[in-house]
């Protein structure tokens, strides 16, 4: 292990990163599609439900390429051949299952997935492989300058130690001159203090010598004639944006929503039943926007609402190329929580979508929040940050 210090054996062991231009292009795209590989299935949730969630989940990788977010796309349409060609063919279910939904993922795996899951490839790679020449030449370039710079350095230093060598030479010449003057006038003197009666007369001088008057020893500023660092190169690499291809978008919900809902199902509170729909909405810019409640037929009580006649929501779904992002029902007797049931239901919905989200509603409270109370330590809930309230209108369907 000599040789190889901490922080470097981890840097070793950590999982490449897409977004990184110092790796090749090869390493970059095997980085990505290793985050389409990372998907796994749950048995107690049936298979009808990953065929319809592979339905949008095709739906939203189309949005991304279209978009020009090949990342986003490529990661989607992997996940997408890996959960139908590998992982979910194993669900203890699957052999039973003979929905719609099964062959039209088996006609989008042949005729979309796979043909653009190639596409995307070719072109991250060339993607890549132009990022990754720019960032050499980049690196060429700054060693180039920093070589010029070094060796402007040494001239510098040079020029300066030529400078103060002759500066030093003047000095000494000029001292010794000075010397010699001093000598000539002691002598002088002497002489004129022997001959007492001849006239003073002093020996003619030269005196544009004698005006000459010792210099100070003055020291140069090192950094007066030295020349200014040359300026850096402008960055020749485009910022590579940070896509999230994993982790929670945004999801922007209407404010109106839960009060046009609640007045649709004004009659069922009013009896003391529950009423529930569905949130669908459009993926735009790596944000889902929510645009829909659709209502569909029912069956339901004071403590429950199952859907009925799903078909006809998937119909007007595809139709509108809506995406599923979530739930809505009432508590018309209860407050405003999540019950065991309700948390059960909800994970199937973020098993298929991570930012899918559940409203409810306790109109007899007229809260704006209700839960249990819990210990914080650990925090069992957290603010809910990829929820953006917009005054946008929301469209209410009711199939019943």
């Amino acid at each position: 292990m000599d040789g190889f210090s901490f922080s470097t054996l981890k840097k070793l062991a950590a999982e490449p990163d897409h977004t990184d231009v110092t790796l090749p292009a090869v390493e970059r795209v095997r980085a990505l599609s290793k985050m389409g590989y990372n998907i796994e299935i749950n048995e107690d949730i049936a298979p009808r439900r990953y065929f319809r969630s592979g339905v949008e989940m095709e739906r939203m990788a189309a949005v991304y390429l279209e978009e020009g977010s090949l990342e986003n796309a490529f990661v989607l349409y992997n996940k997408f051949i890996t959960l139908f060609v590998e992982k979910l063919p194993s669900h203890r279910d699957y052999q039973q299952c003979n929905v719609p939904e099964k062959q039209v993922i088996m006609k989008k795996l042949q005729e979309v997935a796979f043909p653009r899951k190639d596409q995307l490839k070719r072109l991250l790679h060339e993607k890549y492989s132009k990022e990754h020449s720019e960032y050499l030449k980049s690196q060429t370039q700054a060693m180039a300058v920093d070589m010029c710079s070094e060796r402007l350095q040494k001239m510098s230093l040079l020029e300066e130690e030529r400078q103060r060598v002759a500066q030093l030479r003047k000095m000494q010449i000029e001292s010794e001159q000075f010397r010699y003057f001093e000598d000539q006038l002691r002598r002088q003197e002497l002489a004129s203090r022997r001959d007492e009666a001849v006239p003073n007369v002093p020996e003619q001088t030269d005196g544009s010598c004698l005006s000459q008057t010792p210099r100070n020893h003055v020291r140069l500023d090192p950094n007066r004639n030295k020349p200014a660092a040359p300026p850096k190169p402008a960055a020749t690499l485009a910022a590579v944006q940070n896509q999230r291809v994993e982790g929670l978008r945004r999801v922007l919900i209407p404010r109106d929503l839960t009060y046009r809902f609640l007045l649709l199902a004004d009659s069922n509170t009013a009896r003391g039943i529950e009423t529930c729909g569905v949130l669908c909405g459009k993926l735009t810019h790596n944000e889902f926007v929510l645009t829909h409640v659709i209502v569909p037929k029912q069956s339901a009580g004071p403590d429950y609402c199952d859907m009925e006649n799903v078909e006809e929501l998937f119909s007007y779904q595809d139709h509108h190329n809506l995406l599923t992002l979530g739930w809505i029902h009432t508590h018309p007797t209860q407050t405003a929580f999540l019950s065991s049931v309700d948390l059960h239901t909800h994970s199937s919905y973020q098993l298929m979508l991570p930012e899918a989200i559940a409203i409810v509603c306790a109109p007899k409270h007229n809260e704006l929040k209700g839960f249990h109370p819990h210990s914080k330590d650990p925090p069992l809930f957290t603010i809910c940050k990829h929820i953006v309230v917009k005054d946008s209108k929301t469209t209410v369907l009711d199939l019943r």
